[in-house]
Order: C-alpha cells, then structure tokens, then sequence
C-alpha cells in the first residue's frame, strides 16, 4: 500500500536488432511495421497487451530483439511469439521443473534470466528469435496488475518508445469503473505540442476511453521524438465517485471485491517520530537531502499534532526526551535542529528504533494514532548487529500498538532486513533511490501517512471464504483499502459485509447486505477478470507474508501461491515462463526478479540503433524455413500488402491481440445502458465534445443529406459524406486533397485516385498501407486510417443488427484552424443553467434533454450520456448551409 509515488501503469516497448557488427540503416534491416498497446482498467484491474509485428526487410536470416518493460508491481500472464504462422508460447512452470530447460541455457552461456529489475518502477523482459529472409514476427506480451490509489487518485503512465516511427501506432486505454468515474485527466510528453491532437478523450457515465494514434511523421516531430521515434509517456489520472460511505462491492462469478475508502470521518491527531541516519556513510547529498525533505515535512504537520526527532550514527540522540506539540515556535526549534544535522560515525540501528518506541509509549494519548518513521542506508554496523536479535527486541518493544515504516536510502542498504523489520510491525518498507529528487521521495511518502482516519479495522464478510487481508493497523485519506473473496454458496442470494474500525477513540461500524448475483457488475466479457484480481491479490500478499512465516505454515502457504500462480500462469518469485524458441528447440527462463537484487542498469548503448546480426550458421531449423518459404511477392497494385502472408489474418491476429483486453461488444452495447434512446427516424445523432464538462453535447442531421463533413480551404481539404433515409451512418465518403486526389469509401470497396494512377481494394483484404507525399493510408480490420496534409481521419466499418455503415472519426486537425464542416467543431463549451435542463451556449439559453447515443468513433461503441441540443445551436447555421449536390 505504501509504495512511492501514486500508482503508474508503465508500457515501454523497445525493439532491436543486435550484432557485433558496424550499424546500418535501420530500414535495411527490419520495419516495426505495427505496434499496439492496449490497457484495458475494469474496476481498477489492469490487463496490459502489447502487440509488436516487425518484419525482416533483408534477404538473410536475422536476429530480432523483442525488449518491453513492465511495472514491477504487475505479473506477467502471457507471452507469445508468431513465425511463419506457427506459435510459440511461453509456458509459466514451476521453478524445479523448469530447472532442466534453465540450466541447458546458463550451460550454453546464455542469459537465462529474461526479466529483469531496471529503474525504481521497472522490470525489463527481453528475448529474441531469428527471423528468416523477408519474413514476420509477431510477439505479444500480456500481464495484469491491480492498481493502488494514492493521495486520491490512480494513475495509468503509459510510456511508449518504439525506437522507430511506426505506420500503424495505436495506444488505446479503456477505463470501465461501476460507481462512475469523478475526474480524468491525461497529461504527459507525449500529450503535449504537435502530439496532443493525435489524443482523444471519451467519457461516459461508468467508462472513459483515451486513443493516441499519432501518424509517422508526428512521431518524429514531438519534444522528445527524433528520427528513432516517439520517446516519451502519456499520463492519465482518475479516481472514482465514492457516493457509499461502506465502499464499493462487486460481485461476479462466485468471487468478490470490496472497495473500502470512507472519507466521511474527521482525520486523527498523530504522534510520529521520526529516526533518522546519521552515520558517515549518509554524507554529501544524502545528508543534505533529508534535512530538505525534513524541513517540508514539518512545515506540513497539523498542529495537533505530536512529533519527536531522533538522529543516531553509534550514539542516538534525541531533539527533545518527550513528544511536542506541533505549534510554530516548536517546529522553528526543530527546523533549527534539523539544519544542525551532520553526519558521522557508525550505525546503531537497534538502540535508535528502541529510543523512538520508548518515546511513543512513555507519552500515550487517547484518540491519536502513532507512526515511526525509520530512515536509514546501510546495515547496523554498532551496538546490537545481529539483525534477528534486532528484530525481535522491536518487535517485543512495539507489540503491535503502531507501524514502523522503514525507509533505505540506496543500494547499500539490506532492503530484505528493513521489509521484514517493517511488516512484522504492522508497515512497510520503501526504497528512497539516490536521484536528484531523493527529497521530494521523502516527502511523497510523508504525504501518503499523513492524515490518518481510521485504526485497527477488521472487515467480515457472512457468506464469503478465501479472503485476502482483512485486517489494517490503519487507513489514511486518500488511499484505499481492497478485500476479496469466494462466495461460499452461489445459491445464496445475498451475503453482508461489515467493517468495524475506530476513529479517533470512538467505534465505528459499516454495514452492507450485498445482491450475491448483480448481473449489471461486470459485462459477460469481463467475467474472468474477477477471479484473476482475487489471485493477483491473494498471491501478492501470500509473497510478502513469506518472509514473517516459518515451517508448515510458510510451506502451506507457499504452496497455495504456487498453485493459483500456475492455474492463472502469473510469472511469480515461484514460477518460471520457459520460451521454447524454433532454434533447435532453443529455450530461454524467464524469472520474477527479487526486489532490491540488482542496481539499475544504465540504458544499453546501442538502444538508438538497430544493428545487424546475421542468423546463426548452422541452424537446421532456420535453413529450412528458407527453403520451405518462398520469397513473398508485393501484389502488384500501388496499395503494397505489407501485410501479406496468411499468417497475419485479422482473424488470427488482431483479435488475438486483443483477447486479454475486453471490450463492449457491438452486439450488445444496448446492454451497457439499457434505457438508451435512438434518433428521430431519418436521422443521425452526432456527438461534440466539451470543453470542461463530463457530458457531450449531440445533435442530430436529418437524412438523406450529401454533407460536407470537414473542410479546410488553406490546405485545399474536404471530406463529404453521404448517408439515406432508414439507415444508420453513412452509405459513402469521398477525400478531395489538393488537385490530383481522391479517395472514394464506400462500405464495399475503397478506391485512391492519384493523378491518373487509380488503386480499388476491398475491405476483406489482408491490412495494407500506402504513403505517398503529402498523403497516408493505412487500411486494417474495419478501419481505414487517412491522414491529408496535417488532417488525419479514421473511417470505420461497421456491422451492426444487419446493417453495415461507414462513420468518420477526426483524430487530428490543426490548432487554432477554423474548419468548416458538420465535424469542424473540435469541441463545444457550455454551462448548465442549474434546476432546469437548459444549456448557455455561446450566451444563449439552449433546451436540452439528457440522451443516450451511441458513439461510433470508437470500434467498441460505447453508449454516452449527452445533452441533445438543436442542430443550429451548436453548428450556428442551417442544414442547408452544410449540404453538397455531390461528393
């Protein structure tokens, strides 16, 4: 619960090409010719697929480098590489019987761990595989996470780094969170200057979706892009609507969550001492460092709140011998006493802990709650050394009556000693990495623990079995507290959950009866997700209890993370993910690094460059897919396949790729809000943005209409659509773009006219790009991706209830342009006229009524909530004004 910064969702791809030989151009080697991230956060569980196809662009085998790193926090559940349309996939196992395959690669004097520790927040999982001549590699990687709120939010930091510009780059993220969604924000490198109209935000009641499809060149042009490509992260922040002081319990497929997150009690005085490091080896920035972080927290304190400070190398020395008030004239003292800090000496650790218990005890005060904070970077090296010794004298001293949190500055320090000290007393351990902003580290922890609401709760749940942790020392605002569990009886209709805490002295109690079955919880294709969080939660804690149990209870336990680890194939500290490659059956381990087991590693030197290897000689398995694989010929139309072996087919690849991110089908979006309505006959609902506000606005376009949908006279652009009575969406749109092209979309074909070369192809074709000067298409399943000059349309096709339609979806435009166009607005802005439904827009009073439509932009379509508003309300003219006699 007490990890640093708020919570980041981390995805960075990077691939290479590796040898020892002199770098060439990277184009003559391989083409990323497709990259998808894909995150999907249903009630706070994340899943996490990223997609790579990478193609070997030279007339010999090669070595191709597939390297991604994940949260640490985060187990991987899947990975998977595709050559030749044969699949090879990694096979999560028990680390003894993997033990064969683990020490065949270490004899080969291979790496035989794939995974590992990179950063504060990072894993790094890397393999490779040789790719024959003009041949295709797929990989896939997926892992799972449950997201931690801090400081009142979740976050999601997507960092994407493809090493070069990618023709087919989607980010998509969805966020599905029943109570409603409060705030969303998305902000980040990649979010800012020429990249952030490649981003679009969607939010609904219950769901918000974030897309960042920026085209090659975008990629290129960014802050902290280059020719290797995007460099950077995008950064999206939420939290959810708390409107039941019991918390938030969803039900599905005999299994459970309870959120518990109360803001509604007053926050408790704390006493908190805080034992800080002075030894020598905390000198230079270390030192000057804390007294920083030292200076602001005290600042911070409330003044009813009580503080001590102790300073120890081989001597402990306490500020004052009691507790003090936090008024100013004592924190000025005390900001005095921390500038004085010096370092020096060696390292009593056990006598520092112990002077800073006694302080607490010797100064009871009834409705408070206690902390100590202990900050440290090396091993006790004074007094009392023996580290079991140590740790039983605080634990027999503190006797659960409060949490010591335990912070190591560094790699010197034993990070397994302080994690152990810290858990058998009711907190944990955090890492402070040596860094410029080691300060403000210091202070991000402070600012997690410092508004305590609630002590010693416990929550019961009748009618459940299997709980994860059901018992906190304390719960601090801003934070959350997350159980889950089996039903015991799925006949049952009902179970009740209870939570009993104190809050300032005072007992309280929340109870809740819960409808066992709620078929409106979570969408029929996100029912496995609900057994997959209680497993990720129940090994997570199973992990860190390990080292406080002894004998036949660590075994037990261990033995049941093991069992729920290989059933749902997370990558654990118990588990192995063995990778069989088509080298000669070449096999590669995969392990969970240790936290604290290695120092960061500096990026590796040639991450700017794709190099060349050749593949290796020798390789029966390699020398026969050459013979057996005819090189693949382009079709000879001016649309290259790029895309073209069988083996990248939309069926078996880019659903593929999505199956571990479900989505709201087409089929049964009525289900997700069922009231919704449907336009007026003979119309079509569009849906505009607002600027600031949580609905839309939406208007509706009578048919049959020719309609000239985007227009942009200074770079000689238009886009016009055409759609009849009795059906939804459009029936065909054309592009005009300078004086030679013409792009034709029909829902049966589309065809390119350049000049006088002219280009058809079908919408069942394999995915296709073309790019000319000026001009970008990238065709794919359902979407034909147009970008004209600085403009950039997505057309899909859709199939839905028997009728198949076209819908125009404007992923870019130019700033501060003023299009022409039904979709020239990029945004709307208004404000609702409190107790009436009445909209000022453009300082008219505008009825409203609140509908629901659904958004076909988007490939999932998610029904909105929007304010229906007349058509000239927001297009400020007539339909006749936005109509063509032909397209």
């Amino acid at each position: 619960m007490m990890d640093r910064a708020a919570l980041r969702l981390i995805l960075l791809g990077v691939f290479l090409i590796s040898a020892s030989s002199q770098p060439v151009k990277k184009k003559q080697n391989v083409d990323i010719y497709s990259f998808y991230i894909n995150s999907t956060v249903t009630s706070r569980y994340a899943t996490t697929v990223i997609t790579s196809r990478v193609a070997n662009t030279v007339n010999e085998s090669q070595e191709i480098q597939f390297e991604v790193k994940i949260p640490k926090n985060a187990f991987i559940s899947k990975f998977r590489m595709t050559i030749e349309g044969k699949i090879y996939d990694g096979v999560v196992k028990e680390k003894q019987e993997a033990q064969q395959q683990y020490s065949r690669a270490v004899s080969r004097g291979e790496s035989a761990g794939l995974i590992k520790s990179v950063g504060r927040t990072l894993e790094d999982f890397k393999t490779s595989v040789t790719v024959a001549a003009f041949s295709k590699v797929t990989f896939e990687l997926t892992y799972e996470e449950l997201l931690k709120r801090r400081l009142g939010k979740y976050e999601l930091l997507i960092n994407a780094q493809p090493m070069q510009p990618v023709a087919d780059f989607k980010m998509d993220v969805h966020i599905q969170e029943k109570p409603g969604i409060s705030f969303l924000e998305v902000k980040g490198d990649l979010s800012s200057d020429d990249l952030a109209n490649a981003i679009k935000t969607t939010r609904a009641d219950k769901d918000a979706w974030v897309t960042f499809y920026p085209t090659r060149d975008q990629q290129t042009k960014c802050k902290s892009c280059g020719e290797n490509g995007l460099n950077g992260d995008l950064l999206i922040t939420y939290d959810v609507e708390r409107p039941n002081h019991q918390g938030e319990v969803m039900v599905s497929n005999g299994y459970f969550v309870h959120y518990f997150a109360p803001s509604d009690v007053p926050r408790i005085p704390k006493n908190v001492v805080f034992i800080i490091d002075r030894s020598g080896s905390m000198s230079g920035r270390k030192i000057h460092q804390t007294r920083l972080a030292l200076l602001k927290i005290l600042s911070d304190l409330d003044e009813d709140d009580h503080f001590g400070l102790i300073t120890f190398d081989s001597e402990v020395k306490t500020w004052k011998n009691e507790l003090l008030k936090a008024t100013k004239e004592n924190l000025e003292i005390a900001k005095s006493f921390v500038k004085e800090i010096r370092d020096r000496g060696a390292t009593d650790i056990n006598a520092a802990v112990l002077a800073g218990v006694d302080m607490i005890n010797r100064h009871p005060r009834e409705g408070t709650a206690s902390i100590l904070i202990l900050l440290t970077d090396g091993d006790p090296t004074s007094g009392e050394t023996n580290k079991e010794r140590i740790m039983a004298n605080v634990k027999e001293a503190i006797g659960l009556k409060f949490p010591l949190y335990c912070l190591g500055f560094g790699y010197d320090v034993n990070f397994d000693f302080l994690t152990k000290m810290s858990l058998e007393n009711g907190g944990v351990a955090r890492r402070i990495y040596e860094d410029s902003d080691a300060d403000l580290q210091l202070q991000g922890f402070y600012d997690e623990v410092a508004v305590p609401l609630l002590t010693d709760i416990q929550l019961k749940y009748t009618g459940g079995t299997n709980l994860t942790k059901t018992s906190f020392s304390l719960y601090f605002n801003g934070s959350e507290i997350v159980v889950s569990g089996q039903i015991t009886d799925n006949s049952v209709e009902s179970f009740t959950t209870e939570v009993i805490a104190v809050s300032k002295g005072s007992n309280v109690t929340y109870h809740e009866t819960v409808t066992a079955k709620d078929p409106s919880d979570v969408p029929p294709e996100n029912e496995d997700f609900m057994p997959r969080l209680w497993a990720y939660l129940t090994v997570k804690q199973i992990l860190e209890r390990q080292v406080l149990l002894k004998g036949q209870e660590k075994e037990d336990e261990k033995k049941e993370a093991l069992k729920l680890s290989l059933k749902y194939q997370f990558v654990t500290s118990l588990t192995s993910m063995v990778v069989t490659k088509p080298q000669e059956d070449e096999v590669e381990v995969a392990d969970k690094p240790k936290e604290g087991g290695e120092e960061p590693r500096p990026p590796a030197p040639g991450f700017s460059q794709y190099l060349h290897r050749p593949g290796k000689t020798g390789s029966r398995n390699v020398l026969k897919l050459l013979k057996s694989r005819p090189v693949q010929q382009s079709p000879p139309v001016a649309l290259p396949a790029i895309l073209g072996s069988t083996d990248y087919s939309t069926e078996d690849y880019y659903d593929l790729a999505f199956i571990k991110i479900p989505t709201i089908p087409r089929e049964s979006a009525d289900a997700v809000l069922p009231t919704m309505s449907v336009p007026r006959v003979g119309s079509n609902r569009f849906l505009l943005p607002s600027a600031g506000q949580s609905k839309p606005l939406c208007f509706d376009v009578p048919a049959p209409q020719k309609l000239t949908l985007l227009q942009d006279s200074a770079s000689e652009f238009s886009m016009n659509g055409e759609f009849i009575t009795g059906q939804i969406g459009f029936i065909q749109i054309a592009f005009h773009y300078k004086t030679n092209h013409l792009l034709t979309i029909s829902t049966s074909s589309i065809r390119y006219q350049e000049g006088q070369n002219q280009v058809e192809f079908l919408w069942d074709q394999e995915p296709t790009q073309h790019n000319t000067e000026g001009v970008s298409l990238i065709l794919r399943s359902n979407e034909m991706d147009v970008t004209m000059g600085n403009i950039r349309v997505v057309i899909l096709l859709h199939k839905k209830n028997g009728e198949v339609f076209l819908w125009p979806a404007v992923r870019q435009q130019p700033k501060d342009v003023g299009l022409m166009g039904i979709l020239g607005k990029a945004e709307a802005s208004y404000e609702e006229v409190q107790g009436s439904q009445t909209l000022k827009i453009m300082d008219q009073d505008v009825k409203a009524s609140l509908e629901d439509v659904t958004d076909y932009t988007l490939p999932s379509t998610p029904v909105i909530r929007c304010w229906l508003v007349p058509f000239q309300a927001v297009m400020q003219g007539d339909i006749s004004d936005f109509t063509v006699t032909q397209l």
